[in-house]
């Protein structure tokens, strides 16, 4: 990972999860300035980074967020990616009030079923053009 990934939280995802695919989509909506970069965590990138920090790759039941050199996982990478975000969506980093253990059973619920309810597909996204740059995949900087 160069200097520039540094400068920009990336967020590991499940590329083949529908509802992962769905909060991408939100990020990128609710985030003009472009601060989060993503990579699916079937991607050579999110092997590297996860390898970076000793984190197994086979974790494809959360999201992971990767920012200033620290790993947010569950709910507590949700709380921190909402700092970046614009809008009222930025007010939802104040459900940090809520114990995480609450929260990360809430979020499990859903990481599990999420396939069930929300949907699988063959392969990992393609971004659109003009935001293609963020995902680490399909850029210079695997």
């Amino acid at each position: 990972m160069d200097s520039m990934d540094r400068s920009h939280p990336v967020l590991l995802f499940d590329g083949v999860c529908n509802f992962c695919n769905g909060w991408v989509n939100f990020v990128i909506d609710h985030d003009p300035q472009a601060h989060i970069h993503f990579a699916p965590l079937q991607s050579k990138a999110a092997h590297n980074l996860l390898r970076q920090y000793n984190i197994s790759h086979r974790k494809m039941d959360t999201i992971i967020l990767v920012d200033n050199g620290k790993i947010y996982e569950k709910s507590d990478a949700l709380l921190r990616l909402f700092t970046y975000l614009t809008g009222i969506v930025r007010w939802l980093r104040f459900c940090a009030i809520i114990p995480r253990f609450i929260r990360n059973r809430i979020y499990n619920l859903i990481a599990r079923n999420r396939y069930a309810w929300f949907g699988k597909q063959e392969q990992c996204r393609l971004p659109e053009p003009g935001i293609k740059e963020r995902f680490l995949e399909l850029s210079d900087r695997v």
